[in-house]
């Protein structure tokens, strides 16, 4: 692919990560929320929306690498990598762009879904149910060993990630999709695996400023663990891809 600008690379991110949101927080609430065609669907329909959510995402952002997450974006930087894109380096200045442009895509992605399942948001629910829809939670508890989760999800993600690069096949989107439903699948179980801080934060803050029917809190006493474990997570898989992965 030819160069691109800063400029067009973030336009991109945006792009991408609003129609992973659309999709990601759609196939939830689909399964989720009260009277809808797909309720009662079950945590395997969940992650196989949200691959194929993944998979549309990577297609969208095709021009900047199809990072949609920060945890990507500083696996890459810890991975030594010189550039993000063709033609965009790996700098502090365009790194803190792409997670600004992935928080904002997230957020407008997150209000498009809400928009396309309004009435349904209007039903009677559980608080707790509607802001399942925008960010995750965790069954149990303990912030401590949430946080442990999402670190170990993110970074089998980034990590894998960054070994696709090794692949001659050249599969595309399909194998992160794929990959997507395997963590989910495996390791989704305790927190509803976020795996990517803008997913998880950007959506939280249009769940808080949404009029959202019988909304309750938006739980920010949480918030900080689907941000700070991915982070961890990526930058940890970055550093191991440095060693283990030839440049």
């Amino acid at each position: 692919m030819d160069s691109i600008s800063i400029g067009d690379a973030l336009v991109s991110e945006f792009l991408g990560t609003a129609m992973l949101l659309l999709l990601g927080a759609g196939v939830v609430a689909n399964v989720i929320l009260p009277r809808t065609k797909g309720f009662g669907g079950g945590w395997l329909l969940i992650n196989f929306g949200w691959g194929l959510a993944v998979f549309a995402g990577v297609y969208v952002a095709f021009k900047s690498g199809a990072h949609l997450n920060p945890a990507v974006t500083l696996g890459i930087w810890a991975s030594g990598a010189e550039t993000f894109a063709e033609g965009v380096p790996v700098t502090v200045a365009n790194g803190f762009l792409y997670v600004v442009v992935q928080v904002l895509g997230a957020m407008v992605g997150a209000v498009l879904a809400f928009l396309a399942y309004k009435k349904h948001f209007d039903q009677d629910a559980d608080p707790a149910v509607k802001l399942g829809v925008f960010s995750t939670g965790p069954e149990l508890r303990s912030y401590g060993w949430n946080f442990v989760t999402e670190v170990l999800g993110t970074f089998v993600l980034v990590f894998v990630v960054l070994a696709f690069s090794q692949n001659p096949a050249q599969l595309g989107a399909l194998p992160v999709a794929l990959l997507v439903v395997a963590i989910g699948a495996s390791l989704g179980g305790p927190t509803g695996y976020a795996i990517n801080p803008a997913r998880d934060f950007g959506p939280r803050i249009a769940h808080a400023f949404l009029p959202i029917k019988g909304k309750g809190t938006s739980d920010w006493a949480y918030a900080w663990v689907p941000v700070a474990g991915p982070a961890v997570g990526g930058i940890l898989a970055g550093l191991v891809a440095r060693w283990y992965i030839p440049a």
